[in-house]
């Protein structure tokens, strides 16, 4: 996800949908201590998603971290996979075989899942360096610092995140004489922008995902597909960090919430989009189709966060041919957002040398060196600035941070930590429900939340 890797948020996400954890350890893919190179080494090991180049980007992370403390040698490994899921079920083969890294970089799709199995809250050693720690927290919103709690304890410092908004193709507003939308536009504003396009170019890309799927518009309609609560505790970190602030313990998803009306209005509203032609059915194309296609012109509008500017300017779109804006408002405006960051794992033998690093990760200094383009958004908001987006970003590239402070209910992707059967039943269901008329949308809703209440009765069992 950061560069210097080459990886972005939307490589990492894949274009079919996470691969399931669920089911037995034999259908997990077989990874053993000979795919990790350096095992047995004294060494701290940190396990990221992607190919040998992306750890070989992170070696500057790690060589600067070992001029700082040159008694704790670090070895960074990739594990290759198409996705989180798929990283997520190789981590999971790995512990279960004995091979035990002490670190893994995760994302917002797999936090609570490392939180329930894998990793080590963070609480104590924040409040030892609590003062060493501040600079952080000053720079970073606290709702990004939530998302990355669970039942009270902060498991991982988010360094970088992308919120799902709105990419408007300015070559196809100009070709059809059609205005850039306010900060305020509507549903309804979206819908009628999207029919004056029509015939021309595709007017809306989305595709069949948790981030940037059909979740953005359940957000902006004020539901979920899961019933969302918030957990109770963390008071001795938000008043030592955040005093004022009256946040909770952490995002809790405690079963379906596939039935509600408004659920139902909401995929309703997307299979009418596809009926009317305004938007593709979206198991029809994927993350890795879209920035050709948008740059070419041949797509108007379509949800993604900031990792897209990097993609974009490297697939040879100018800035000043795109703008991004706020997803339009429904009956509430809040934004989907996911982000990613270290975990500390449960296993390791050296905590408090993993500790060094997440704190050295976290630090200004090593964010530049990790986010050296806008490949997605850093969560310092000192680092999302002119330097970062001048000759390559659009106009109006604050709104990636501003998503945030405009809308503090935006909320992150819906993870439990069943996440990956969860997303599995989700994709199936989307694809049903957009395949026929009004009735298989309710038909394949009730089939959501069957699969639903499968996998949460699994967990309970």
């Amino acid at each position: 996800m950061a560069n210097p890797s080459t990886l972005t948020r939307r490589a990492l996400l894949g274009v079919g949908g996470a691969a399931a954890l669920a089911g037995t350890a034999a259908a997990w893919p077989r990874l053993t201590a000979a795919d990790i190179p350096g095992r047995g080494q004294d060494a701290l090991t940190i396990l990221i998603l992607g190919t040998s180049q992306d750890a070989a980007g992170r070696q500057a992370i790690a060589d600067a971290f070992m001029q700082t403390h040159p008694d704790i040698p670090v070895l960074i490994q990739s594990v290759q996979a198409t996705d989180w899921g798929d990283f997520f079920a190789k981590i999971l083969t790995m512990v279960a075989s004995g091979t035990q890294p002490d670190i893994v970089y995760t994302a917002t799709e797999g936090a609570q899942l490392f939180a329930e199995r894998l990793a080590l809250p963070l609480d104590d050693y924040l409040l030892h360096d609590a003062e060493e720690m501040k600079d952080y927290f000053e720079d970073v919103h606290p709702s990004l610092i939530e998302a990355f709690m669970y039942k009270g304890s902060l498991y991982q410092l988010p360094l970088d995140f992308n919120a799902a908004n709105m990419y408007l193709n300015l070559d196809v507003l100009e070709r059809n004489g059609l205005e850039m939308p306010g900060e305020e536009w509507t549903k309804d504003d979206f819908t009628e922008l999207l029919r004056g396009m029509k015939g021309d170019a595709t007017p809306y890309y989305w595709t069949n995902r948790l981030f940037g799927g059909v979740v953005p518009w359940l957000y902006v309609n004020d539901t979920s597909f899961l019933v969302e609560e918030r957990a109770s505790g963390g008071e001795d970190f938000w008043s030592t960090f955040y005093p004022g602030e009256q946040r909770s313990g952490g995002y809790l998803w405690t079963g379906s919430n596939a039935t509600d009306d408004r659920v139902h209005e909401s995929f309703e509203h997307l299979r009418g989009l596809v009926s009317e032609g305004l938007a593709v059915r979206p198991e029809e194309g994927g993350g890795n189709t879209l920035v050709g296609l948008f740059a070419s012109g041949r797509i108007g509008t379509t949800p993604a966060g900031g990792y897209w500017v990097q993609g974009l300017a490297e697939g040879g779109m100018r800035p000043e041919q795109y703008d991004v804006q706020f997803f339009p408002r429904w009956k509430t405006q809040r934004h989907q957002f996911g982000g990613a960051g270290y975990a500390v794992m449960k296993t390791t033998d050296k905590p408090d040398q993993a500790w060094e690093w997440i704190k050295y990760t976290a630090s200004k200094e090593a964010m530049e060196l990790a986010f050296p383009t806008p490949a997605t958004t850093p969560t310092r908001r000192s680092m999302v600035n002119d330097n970062l987006y001048t000759g390559i970003g659009p106009e109006h590239w604050s709104r990636f941070y501003e998503t945030l402070d405009r809308f503090p209910s935006s909320g992150p992707i819906p993870a439990p930590p069943q996440q990956a059967a969860v997303e599995t039943a989700l994709i199936r269901n989307v694809s049903t429900a957009l395949s026929a008329g009004p009735d298989q949308v309710a038909r394949s809703l009730e089939s959501l939340d069957r699969d639903l209440r499968d996998v949460f009765a699994e967990e309970e069992a």
